[in-house]
């Protein structure tokens, strides 16, 4: 039992661990959409996209999580409009911005020689330098998640298995869609400063992928991502603590190794019915 609880003790590890428990909410609720919808790739770019936003929020002495904020806005509203203006898929215009924004991010990076160890922090996580005034935006975070999940969850729904049903009951599937993807921003930009944006899908896509393949209701995928995802913070803090490694990269790996656990029940499970019936007489 000390070497589960040992690392909790120091201060800045407690506030590391409730800091992921935040993240690991906020992810279950906007996460269990990305997997239903499949919006995998437009969270990809947008968690790359945030990397002006942030290099000129550090050069300029702003808040980070403001200018994370407002470039992965920029994003998304860049991705409609290059396919509202132009025949291209909306794969390929998130492709384009992809790329182009993540261009300007290293091109800002390049003009600081001191911008090094925070875009480090950027890339792959610092949850371990979490502060109390972290906590209290990343508790607003998942409080707004809970919020627009609650109150879009009829149109969100209709949005990820029939979007033509959601046209036809007055859902408001392109309000729906836009509700849906501010609500995979907020989720992202809370979760960069404890995984980083190239391990945010850790949290974000592992644990609700992990509960699609048991549950069948979109309440009970989003209460087990978010255990999934606690189990995964808690457990990655330990053995980062333990084997002296990066604690967002190890909390990462760790909720994507629970969803190879999962898959590989999942296909336990659904072998054995096809087994008996083979036996069977």
């Amino acid at each position: 039992m000390e070497w589960l609880t040992d690392p909790f003790e120091a201060s800045f590890v407690a506030r590391a661990l409730w800091g992921g428990l935040l993240v690991a909410g906020t992810c279950a609720l906007a996460g269990t959409w990305v997997v239903l919808r499949g919006m995998a790739f437009l969270g990809d770019a947008m968690s790359h996209g945030m990397l002006p936003g942030v290099a000129l929020a550090s050069l300029l002495g702003g808040n980070l999580f403001v200018g994370a904020a407002l470039s992965a806005v920029a994003m998304a509203l860049g991705v409609s409009a290059v396919t509202r203006w132009s025949r291209l898929s909306t794969d390929t215009a998130i492709g384009l911005l992809f790329v182009g924004m993540l261009a300007l991010g290293v091109i800002i990076v390049s003009r600081s020689q001191s911008f090094a160890v925070d875009l480090t922090g950027f890339l792959f996580g610092d949850v371990l330098a979490v502060r109390p005034a972290d906590l209290a935006v990343l508790a607003a975070a998942a409080a707004a998640a809970a919020a627009m999940s609650l109150l879009g969850h009829r149109a969100f729904v209709a949005l990820a298995f029939d979007p033509r049903k959601a046209q036809t009951l007055g859902l408001a599937p392109r309000l729906a869609h836009t509700a849906m993807v501010g609500l995979v921003t907020l989720a992202i930009v809370a979760s960069f400063h404890v995984v980083g944006t190239l391990l945010v899908f850790g949290l974000l896509i592992a644990p609700p992928a992990a509960m699609a393949l048991w549950a069948r209701r979109v309440p009970a995928i989003m209460l087990g991502a978010a255990l999934l995802g606690a189990a995964a913070t808690a457990a990655g803090l330990v053995l980062s603590w333990h084997l002296d490694t990066a604690a967002g990269a190890t909390i990462a790996a760790v909720a994507v190794g629970l969803f190879f656990l999962s898959a590989l029940a999942a296909r336990v499970r659904d072998h054995r019915p096809a087994r008996a019936a083979a036996a069977a007489p």
